[in-house]
């Protein structure tokens, strides 16, 4: 008896459907897109309306076959793609290729791979959503024109290899920007007042502020010694005010994209690029005892923070029965997000509250488990009540001078029971709590002690990738799918360095990027892509038409490529020599780029053609034999560190060296990220470990290269 066809898009989503669907149904996978715009030519017809056109992606003849033959013997086609511009996109070019009937409900959208979802799912088909699609095709197309037109113009001025996209080069931009306004920062010094009031257990900490209450500064010394003259020449206080006042604070939404994305860098160190890859297996399913195969999370590509009622009751009746009726939240939660937030779309969120992380600690693989525990923590946390601090504040007059002491102490500790955002930077949480002695308007407290502490301030921290992702979402540049991609893709290219974790513009991204900023100054104008993503949800709502956008766009931009294309002469790129010997002729090597990154080749070449993989020094030396230890790229594209003895010595590591050594057992340290913060840790696991320095840490990452 014939079966309805359900066709995802990955084939574990695929064994997860068939797991709870059993033989009712006939689950296949497409294995992603299986149509898209040929790679061998522009595949846009500019001249008539931009009319794309669609081939089938090479090697995925076989799968189209296997899907077609599928289809051909089903009761009924469900096409349950990915719930977002892509995945309509890819249902639509199904549809094309199976020969289904236009404007049949044959579309089926579940945001968790769960059997309620995927069965409510099947009692609600509907039609292809033509403005999702048209959507996705203009935001292909612009791409499209964009990367075809400039990669050449590179090609053939720089060198083969080079790309240059919409949104990659805007983010190059910020990029570049930030590391000259790291490099041109001045530091500026500035002077605090601060007295310790009262002694022993009574003493407290008071800083000098101005009118107002605001936090008083100078920029010169002098000033500041003559009022810590005046605080002494006092030698007492008078409390002149007491203020009392409870604080609340609420928690973190739960997790969008971007936010898991920003999260998981910070707390768990982990790249973009793994979050996504660890994220997707948690929604596509696991085997969980007694349960069989099922997805862990929702959706997990969505921008929006908004949780279904269902959900939101399951959660707080969890933390009723788990921590007691006063921890969960009262009334509905609301959260602003983003403008352009698909609003259909959840927050990420367990697909079942009482599935606690520790029950999956023995399935789970180590980075699956440390995610799931981190977006489960997230969400329940979403959902308790705020915490409740008690704050005082004592203002003191010293003479002439005022001073003020503030602290601050958890009262009801709410949603911090169970989690604690991590902090972008380092430094002391607006929450430490400190403690100020009972004193009372008119009291008289002995000044013991004035200091004038000098400051500096700071230059702008270069962006991690958690940074990135977050001032790209912020300016409205790219969509969540789009920010693994736009960092890979910048520093495959060679465009951007990795260094302690923060990328920095290599001299092939800066060169590439004042290029663009010449020729193409809209290209990589962070405020021009993010209006080009404002017009593209426009098409998706119906309110913009394709075809005047990219044709509004396309004759000022081929324009703009005729004219660099006369005006640029062939760049020459700088050589970057190295001290290593070529082992063929002795000569010294040059970097060099290739398909697959940087390697170094002869200087000689093409009369000696001596090659070697490209390594970088860490100045860390092997703790079992003892040759130097160098980082090098797993065949995924993950940075680890090895022993340059290899094959005949396979130590390995994944954390970073930090060129200094454990005073315990002599191995070197490493860098490692724990609950939100950074340490350093014996490699060889004796036991040490300390607290990481931010003026050492990464000293060994400029260690040159080796062989």
């Amino acid at each position: 008896m014939a079966r309805p066809l359900i066709i995802v898009e990955s084939p574990a989503k695929a064994r997860t459907l068939e797991r709870f669907l059993g033989r009712r149904f006939t689950v296949r996978a497409s294995k992603g897109h299986l149509r898209d715009l040929p790679k061998s030519q522009l595949g846009v017809d500019v001249d008539h309306g931009f009319a794309p056109k669609y081939i089938t992606i090479r090697g995925k003849g076989d799968i189209l076959k296997e899907l077609r033959d599928a289809a051909k013997k089903a009761s009924r086609v469900y096409l349950a793609t990915d719930p977002d511009r892509e995945g309509e996109a890819i249902s639509w070019h199904l549809a094309q290729a199976l020969g289904l009937p236009d404007g049949d409900p044959m579309r089926i959208v579940f945001h968790e791979v769960t059997p309620d979802a995927v069965a409510t799912a099947l009692k609600q088909p509907r039609a292809i959503d033509a403005d999702l699609v048209e959507a996705q095709k203009t935001r292909r197309i612009l791409d499209r024109l964009v990367g075809y037109e400039l990669s050449p113009l590179l090609w053939r001025k720089v060198r083969r290899g080079l790309s240059a996209g919409r949104v990659q080069s805007a983010a190059l931009r910020l990029i570049v920007d930030r590391e000259d306004a790291v490099t041109a920062f001045v530091p500026r010094a500035y002077y605090t007042v601060e007295a310790t009031a009262g002694k022993g257990s009574a003493a407290f900490e008071a800083s000098w502020v101005e009118e107002g209450d605001g936090a008083a500064e100078v920029d010169e010394r002098e000033r500041a010694q003559v009022i810590a003259a005046a605080v002494r020449e006092a030698g007492e206080a008078r409390v002149v005010e007491v203020r009392e006042r409870e604080r609340r604070r609420r928690p973190a939404a739960p997790f969008t994209t971007s936010t898991l994305q920003q999260e998981a860098a910070r707390r768990l160190g982990f790249s973009v690029r793994r979050t996504m890859s660890v994220v997707q297996q948690l929604y596509e399913g696991e085997d969980v005892p007694g349960e069989g195969r099922v997805g862990l999370v929702t959706y997990i590509r969505t921008d929006s923070s908004r949780v279904a009622e269902p959900a939101r009751q399951e959660a707080r009746a969890f933390i009723g029965e788990t921590w007691g009726e006063a921890m969960a939240a009262e009334g509905e939660r609301r959260v602003k997000d983003a403008p352009q937030s698909q609003g259909a779309h959840e927050a990420i969120r367990p697909t079942a509250v009482a599935r606690r992380p520790e029950m999956l600690r023995g399935v789970l693989k180590t980075d699956a488990y440390k995610l799931y525990r981190l977006i489960w923590e997230r969400f329940v946390a979403s959902q308790m009540a705020d915490a409740r601090y008690a704050v005082r504040t004592v203002v003191l007059e010293a003479g002439a001078v005022r001073l003020r002491a503030t602290a601050s102490h958890v009262v009801f500790s709410g949603f911090l029971t169970l989690y604690e955002e991590a902090k972008d930077e380092a430094g002391a949480s607006e929450d430490e709590e400190r403690a100020l002695p009972t004193v009372r308007e008119g009291d008289t407290i002995e000044i013991v002690r004035v200091d004038v502490s000098e400051h500096f301030t700071q230059p702008p921290p270069r962006f991690t990738e958690a940074a990135l992702v977050k001032t790209l979402e912020e300016r409205g540049i790219g969509r969540p799918s789009t920010y693994a991609p736009i960092i890979e893709t910048l520093t495959g290219r060679g465009y951007v360095a990795k260094r302690d974790r923060r990328l920095v513009p290599a001299e092939l991204g800066r060169l590439v990027d004042a290029m663009l900023r010449e020729h193409f100054p809209n290209i990589v104008d962070p405020e021009f892509t993010a209006a080009m993503e404002s017009s593209l949800d426009r098409v998706e709502e119906g309110a913009e038409g394709a075809e005047r956008l990219l044709g509004d766009f396309y004759r000022g931009f081929h324009a703009e490529v005729t004219r660099a294309d006369e005006a640029i002469g062939h760049v020459e790129l700088p050589e970057e020599t190295t001290d290593v010997p070529c082992p063929e002729c002795g000569r010294p090597m040059a970097v060099k780029y290739g398909r697959y990154g940087r390697f170094l080749a002869c200087t000689g070449f093409p009369e000696c053609r001596g090659s070697l993989p490209y390594q970088e020094a860490t100045g860390a030396n092997c703790p079992l034999c003892g040759k130097e230890v160098v980082a090098r790229r797993s065949r995924r594209g993950r940075t680890f560190y090895g022993c340059t003895g290899y094959p005949g010595c396979t130590f390995t590591t994944w954390s970073r060296p930090v060129g200094k050594n454990c005073p315990n057992c002599g191995a070197f340290l490493v860098a490692k990220r724990r609950r939100g913060e950074d340490i350093w840790q014996c490699v060889q696991g004796c036991g040490f470990e300390e607290a990481a320095s931010e003026s050492e840490e990464g000293a060994s990452a400029e260690g040159g290269l080796r062989a």
